[in-house]
């Protein structure tokens, strides 16, 4: 089993300590290293900067979002990217929500999984070095009667894995079918089928199964003997990933609960937040909705729980470890991490 990193907001005024935090991933022997598009960056141009700072380890967007760029664009960028960081780099995309689409981007969250879709056809179209024609439900190219016509990129043929973002069942399944990794949230080794069964299941119709692809979940690492302080301090992120990553009728997160056997809790913790009873809808998150989502507690029971993660197929672990301050205290924590997965190996 492999670790991943991710990569936080990248300002001036932290440059140098990012620069060294995935330096030092490197320097343990961590694969990848993943930079968010979340609220505070793109996730490209940190990989940009980071391409000259860096030898072996890969470079990933954990993810790029699809709607904020045409699929011609990331292709480009991915190129750019891969020829930076000398085929480093890993293409993570995926389809994010209503909120943010709609809210930040203005572009109507229609067809997530047809955009998808279309997105990585069009992006290995280009990637193959072949010229851009596509009719597809969301993409049409070159645009219909237009003065547009079919385009070929100026770079040679060449191969950039593509990892999907993916939560729904028919967008798992289509990770299944065409994705070289999935990058998983909400995910639980103590119910891999909320997940693992529609991923199987798409990869079976297309002939291939689970051990073509690398399973990269996230997973939030504290180690330490105050285990209730900690789940206690995880409660309200819990709350806000039922309640605000999403809207009340379009949550993939909450439904990921629900699929692992939470229905009630997650209903009724999204309630909460809803009503903007933030408290109270963390105080209702049972500790299993964090223990078994998570990896935290003493040495013994992280190593355990990471047994659990590898004994269900998964091949790489993306190390949430927002715990641990950016500098010394998190650069020890991932040593301590890197050790118990090679004493599980």
């Amino acid at each position: 089993m492999k670790l991943a990193v991710e990569i936080a907001a990248v300002r001036q005024d932290n440059l140098q300590l990012m620069t060294e935090w995935v330096q030092h991933a490197e320097n343990v022997g961590v694969s990848i290293a993943f930079s968010a598009e979340a609220w505070w960056s793109d996730a490209a141009t940190p990989l940009a900067y980071l391409a000259d700072k860096t030898k072996t380890i890969k470079l990933g967007t954990g993810i790029m979002q699809m709607t904020a760029r045409t699929p011609a664009m990331a292709a480009m960028t991915a190129l750019t990217l891969h020829d930076l960081t000398n085929g480093r780099f890993v293409l993570g995309l995926g389809a994010s929500g209503p909120q943010v689409v709609e809210g930040l981007h203005g572009v109507p969250y229609k067809a997530p999984l047809s955009r998808l879709r279309e997105t990585v056809e069009i992006c290995r179209m280009i990637f193959a070095g072949e010229k851009v024609k596509y009719d597809g439900k969301v993409h049409q190219l070159p645009l219909p009667n237009s003065e547009g016509k079919a385009l070929k990129i100026a770079h040679e043929p060449t191969d950039v894995p593509i990892y999907l973002a993916t939560l729904g069942p028919n967008s798992l399944r289509y990770t299944g079918k065409a994705a070289n990794g999935w990058l998983g949230t909400s995910f639980s080794p103590y119910h891999p089928e909320a997940h693992l069964d529609f991923i199987r299941s798409g990869a079976e119709e297309a002939g291939r199964n689970l051990r073509d692809m690398d399973l990269c979940v996230s997973v939030r690492v504290e180690i330490g003997d105050n285990v209730e302080e900690m789940i206690d301090r995880r409660k309200k992120g819990v709350a806000f990933n039922m309640g605000g990553m999403g809207s009340e009728s379009t949550n993939f997160y909450n439904d990921a609960f629900k699929r692992a056997g939470y229905e009630d809790d997650a209903r009724a913790i999204q309630a909460l937040w809803i009503e903007g009873k933030r408290d109270e809808a963390a105080k209702r998150v049972p500790d299993a909705m964090v223990t078994e989502f998570q990896a935290l507690g003493t040495r013994e029971m992280v190593k355990e729980r990471l047994k659990a993660y590898r004994d269900v197929g998964i091949t790489t672990l993306k190390l949430g470890l927002d715990a641990a301050e950016l500098g010394k205290p998190r650069f020890e924590l991932l040593e301590n991490i890197a050790d118990l997965v090679k004493e599980i190996s």
